[in-house]
């Protein structure tokens, strides 16, 4: 078989190689995925500053944001203030299979997109809830604790599609009509506390790990100019998974390792559930981004918080 081949007007090269250590997978595998799920994941990636996770041989994985300087000119780019590294950056959009090929051959295993779009940089088109399992690994609690956000957002008005997150976790969406984003997390914090409340035993909002005493964490800060990986992205884990949606019923049956570059196209056959699944905008209520104004942003508490302790110990030391 052939390591080198051209599609779609680009060409691929050492597709025999295994994607990275611990994949089950080659170069082949990833692009011959990306490809046979390009009409679902292309329009979640559509018009969204793009981020992506590569991994050259025998380097580490590194994330990819500003686009390297032999990108082909076809592939669209848009630039954006990235407020982590403090300069303007050209994010690529992955509109089109071309580039979404591309990717693939450049080694981009992950596809991280903006909650913003391109046209649009002051409102997010999301409001994502993050839930990571304790140490241990227990998907089961995960899914408990998914139950009591779907709880707490249906109190509220609200409906939101969940997929798992490709690697321990899931993700829940609820699209939303423009709303400015300080009210938008200010509602996600919000929401996070009320399911907290409802099983302070299962899930909590701390943001500091060693505050979480073994319980699912419920991560608000998912706003602004965050990237979450996409539906259908691969991830860059043993047996590289994808983020797979999943219609609510089904999440006590499944664990994230079901779903990989091998096994989600038979799975997914012609279906497109990310779509299916996912409920036209909605309007957060007004209490909710009330509430949420009263709840202090995380990684400023945690700061603060990891300032004082530092302080403690350092006191009690001396």
């Amino acid at each position: 078989m052939s390591t080198a081949e051209e599609r779609a007007g680009v060409a691929l090269t050492n597709l025999d190689q295994p994607i990275f250590e611990g994949a089950g997978a080659t170069k082949r595998d990833l692009v011959e995925y990306l490809d046979a799920v390009r009409d679902r994941i292309i329009p979640v990636l559509r018009d969204r500053p793009l981020s992506v996770v590569r991994i050259m041989r025998g380097q580490d994985s590194f994330m990819q944001k500003n686009v390297p300087k032999y990108t082909p000119e076809w592939v669209k780019t848009v630039h954006m203030w990235a407020e982590t590294s403090k300069r303007d950056v050209a994010y690529a959009l992955c509109d089109d299979r071309r580039t979404l090929l591309w990717f693939a051959n450049q080694r981009a295993v992950e596809y991280h997109p903006t909650l913003v779009r391109a046209g649009d940089w002051a409102h997010t088109t999301h409001l994502v809830l993050d839930l990571d399992p304790p140490e241990g690994d227990d998907f089961g609690l995960v899914v408990r604790a998914a139950g009591l956000v779907r709880e707490t957002l249906a109190a509220a008005g609200l409906a939101g599609a969940v997929k798992t997150s490709g690697a321990k976790g899931l993700h829940i969406f609820v699209p939303i009509e423009p709303t400015p984003m300080e009210d938008v997390a200010a509602a996600t914090r919000a929401i996070a506390a009320r399911a907290e409340r409802l099983d302070p035993a299962l899930a909590t909002t701390a943001f500091i790990r060693d505050d979480r005493h073994g319980k699912v964490f419920l991560d608000p800060t998912r706003v602004g100019g965050a990237t979450v990986v996409s539906a259908y992205s691969p991830r860059l884990r043993p047996g590289c998974p994808v983020s797979y949606p999943l219609d609510w019923s089904d999440l006590g049956g499944v664990t994230p390792r079901d779903f990989t570059v091998h096994t989600a196209p038979a799975l997914l056959g012609a279906a497109d559930p990310w779509a299916v699944h996912m409920p036209a905008p909605q309007t957060i209520p007004a209490d909710l981004v009330a509430e949420g104004h009263t709840i202090p942003v995380p990684r400023v508490q945690a700061m603060h918080e990891g300032k004082r302790r530092a302080r403690a110990k350092r006191q009690a030391e001396a």
